[in-house]
């Protein structure tokens, strides 16, 4: 192996790897499509909503549950 032919020094390779890493991650940002603001509140209003309808599913099971809970537990005692 010729002298001009030597590897490079491993903090030169190491140093060439994060500026390359830097480098992808710029030309990868460039390339997000933003939603609009339209979009976002689109989709958060569907994510509130959606939220509300399992709570209160949710709920509906608890209750449901717990009634059902104390008519056995009425029934053991009586």
């Amino acid at each position: 192996m010729a002298e001009n032919e030597k590897k490079k020094n491993a903090f030169v390779r190491f140093f060439q790897k994060v500026i390359k890493f830097f480098r992808d991650c710029k030309g990868e940002v460039k390339k997000i499509v933003w939603p609009t603001p339209k979009a976002v509140f689109k989709n958060t209003g569907v994510v509130l909503v959606t939220i509300v309808v399992l709570g209160l599913f949710v709920f509906a099971l608890d209750t449901g549950f717990m009634k059902l809970l104390s008519l056995v537990m009425e029934v053991a005692q009586g």
